[in-house]
C-alpha cells in the first residue's frame, strides 16, 4: 500500500487552463489533462489535481474538498471565501499581465460616471462584487447575472456590463466604451487553512510557489552565450541589458572569454546582429523555464 502524502491541487478549468498547465510544465509539473476526465494525471505524485471553475475554486478550496487551488483574486473577492493567499501569480490566458474588471456602456450612451446608473440595469457575471461597487458609490441599481455574452446585453437588455478585458479589443469591437475600473485581477495560488497549517503540506506549497514564480519570471526572457576576445568585451558589455550584470567565464585561450547573460525575447532581433559586429562569436541563444532569485 502507497504511504505517499497527497496535496489535492484544483487546476483551473476553461480560459486559463492551458497557460496554467503551460506555467506548471515550466515550473517542472507535467500535468496532463484529457476532456473525458475532471481528474488530470501528473508526474508528480504527491499532487493529486483536479479541474475545477475558476468561478468555483475558492469556495472548494474554503470548504476543504482541495487543499489549494488557482484561481483569480476576482473570484476570491465573489465568493467571499474564506482562504490563504499562497502566491500571485501574474499570467493570464492571453498576456503576461492582469485583466481588469470594467464598467462599460454604448458608445452613444450617455452615462459618464457610475453614478449616471441610479435605477439602471446593469448585467455582469460578477454580481456580488458589482453590488459592492455601488453601493460604495451610493448608486442603486439593479444587478443582473449574465450566463454569457455580456457585451451584446446593452442598450436592449442593459444599460450597462461590468465585464473582464485583458486588451480592451473585444469592448470595442461591441461599440462599447469603458466607463470606470472596479479593480484589476490576477491568479493566485490559494490554499485552506488546515492545509496551510499542516507542516507537510505547507512545505509543499511552498515549494510550488518558488517553482512558479520562477516560472513566470522567466516568460518572455531567454539565455544568451557568446564568446568574446578581451579586446572587445567592453564593447559587447555596453550592448546587453541583463536581468543582472552578464557572468563573464575565462576560456581555455586567455585572450577570450564567454558572457552568459539573460534578456528579454523581444529585443534578441535588434541586439544580435550588433554583437557580432562587436566581434562576438559563438552567440547561442536558449530557452528559460525558471529564474530562481
Amino acid at each position: 500500500m502507497s504511504t505517499t502524502r497527497k496535496l489535492k491541487l484544483g487546476i483551473p478549468k476553461g480560459s486559463l487552463e492551458n497557460a496554467t498547465i503551460d506555467l506548471f510544465k515550466k515550473a517542472g509539473f507535467n500535468i496532463n489533462a484529457s476532456s473525458r476526465s475532471y481528474f488530470p494525471s501528473c508526474d508528480d505524485p504527491e499532487l493529486e489535481c483536479m479541474l475545477i471553475r475558476a468561478q468555483e475554486m475558492a469556495r472548494y478550496v474554503d470548504d476543504g474538498v482541495l487543499d489549494a487551488g488557482l484561481t483569480g483574486f476576482d473570484w476570491i473577492q465573489e465568493s467571499g471565501a474564506d482562504v490563504v493567499k499562497i502566491a500571485d501569480l501574474v499570467y493570464s490566458k492571453a498576456s503576461f499581465g492582469k485583466v481588469r474588471w470594467v464598467l462599460a456602456v454604448p458608445e452613444a450612451s450617455p452615462v459618464q460616471t457610475v453614478k449616471d446608473l441610479e435605477g439602471k440595469i446593469i448585467a455582469t457575471e460578477l454580481v456580488e462584487a458589482t453590488r459592492k461597487y455601488l453601493a460604495a458609490n451610493g448608486v442603486t441599481a439593479k444587478v443582473e447575472f449574465s450566463w454569457g455574452a455580456t457585451e451584446v446585453k446593452p442598450p436592449h437588455l442593459a444599460d450597462a456590463i461590468v465585464e473582464v478585458t485583458e486588451t480592451g479589443s473585444s469592448l470595442r469591437a461591441n461599440k462599447l466604451r469603458i466607463v470606470e475600473e472596479l479593480f484589476s485581477s490576477n491568479t493566485q495560488l490559494i490554499a485552506n487553512k488546515n492545509a496551510a497549517d499542516d507542516e507537510w503540506k505547507a512545505r509543499k506549497l511552498a515549494d510550488m510557489k518558488m517553482l512558479l514564480e520562477g516560472a513566470i519570471a522567466a516568460l518572455g526572457k531567454v539565455g544568451l552565450m557568446l564568446n568574446v576576445e578581451r579586446e572587445h568585451l567592453d564593447d559587447v558589455l555596453g550592448i546587453l541589458p541583463a536581468l543582472k550584470n552578464p557572468t563573464v567565464s575565462p576560456l581555455a585561450r586567455d585572450n577570450w572569454v564567454a558572457v552568459n547573460t539573460i534578456l528579454d525575447e523581444s529585443t534578441v532581433r535588434s541586439i544580435i546582429p550588433r554583437l557580432k559586429q562587436a566581434g562576438a562569436s559563438g552567440i547561442v541563444e536558449y530557452p528559460l523555464n525558471k529564474i530562481i532569485e
